[in-house]
């Protein structure tokens, strides 16, 4: 389960005419102080697809829950087998049944820590975050040390906008010398929202080395090396954000900013609005589209 992205906030902002553009980089930083103070609550706000289950058809076939159906037939009494066909009904998104799962192996072994994180994470896909939070925080009793609650707990934490508690987690998972890029990639988004870019680059640069097929961390290095106006290696990371996955609004409309900021106003907007088609809902795609628009078609 992948880890979350904080996705690019665009400010509204003047875009520099024919007349003013010996004014663009005094425009064009303005904006990005504005964008990025906005940073604060994007980072609360976005949900990553860390914190959502992928559907996976193969493990949620007919097939494959009938033999692990077969499997706790023939051993009834295992908690495991029910751990592990609760995960599939998970994969298949089917919610209800997998927390029927959980809840038998959590039966059959109350200190099964690992069916209970299991269990928070279909809670928080079923939109029941303090439920999930109950069930990290038994985990966590059972094993301190259990770095995919205190991930999972952190991430719940960062959204619902307790900074510090999802802080004081992803830090606790570090230190426990985890192996899972979402606690770097996590503890990056939130040294972004309190303005500490350097930070943030080095713990998403971790993330990235230990899931670099993951177009997340990519987006969230270049946000940072956007805040430091580098935006060399911002455009580098969303360009190859966009290689691992080019169906993503976010990195589309990362690409568009940086074409935006250098004044190259009908790159963004093709990028902007191919961001928007991909996902209509996406705000940043739309003001991008609605500012890029009048500029490229008054020839800018």
């Amino acid at each position: 389960m992948a880890v979350t992205t904080t996705a690019l906030s665009p400010a509204a902002r003047f875009l520099p005419t024919p007349a003013s553009r010996g004014r663009q980089t005094t425009t064009m930083r303005s904006g990005v102080a504005l964008l990025l103070a906005g940073l604060a609550l994007a980072g609360c706000q976005t949900q990553g697809s860390t914190d959502l289950i992928r559907l996976d058809r193969a493990q949620g076939s007919e097939q494959n829950i009938a033999s692990l159906s077969s499997v706790i037939n023939s051993n009834p009494q295992d908690p495991e087998g029910y751990n592990v066909r609760g995960t599939a009904y998970g994969r298949a998104g089917e919610f209800r049944k997998a927390v029927d799962d959980f809840n038998r192996a959590i039966q059959l072994n109350p200190r099964f820590y690992q069916a209970y994180a299991n269990r928070a994470l279909v809670y928080r896909n079923m939109g029941k975050p303090a439920d999930a939070v109950n069930d990290y925080n038994t985990a966590l009793q059972i094993n301190p040390n259990y770095d995919v609650a205190l991930i999972g707990r952190g991430n719940i934490y960062r959204q619902a906008g307790r900074i510090n508690d999802a802080f004081s987690d992803f830090n606790r998972a570090i230190q426990l010398e985890t192996t899972d890029g979402r606690a770097f990639h996590n503890r990056g988004l939130i040294y972004q929202i309190r303005g500490q870019h350097s930070q943030a680059i080095e713990d998403f640069s971790r993330a990235i080395s230990l899931s670099p097929s993951s177009p997340e961390p990519y987006n969230g290095r270049g946000v940072s090396y956007l805040a430091l106006n580098d935006d060399e290696n911002a455009f580098a990371d969303f360009n190859h954000a966009i290689e691992l996955d080019d169906k993503r609004a976010e990195s589309w409309t990362n690409q568009a900013l940086v074409y935006e900021r250098r004044g190259d106003l009908v790159k963004a907007f093709k990028s902007y609005n191919h961001a928007a088609r991909l996902d209509p809902n996406y705000k940043p795609a739309q003001d991008g589209v609605a500012r890029t628009r009048s500029a490229v078609s008054n020839g800018a």
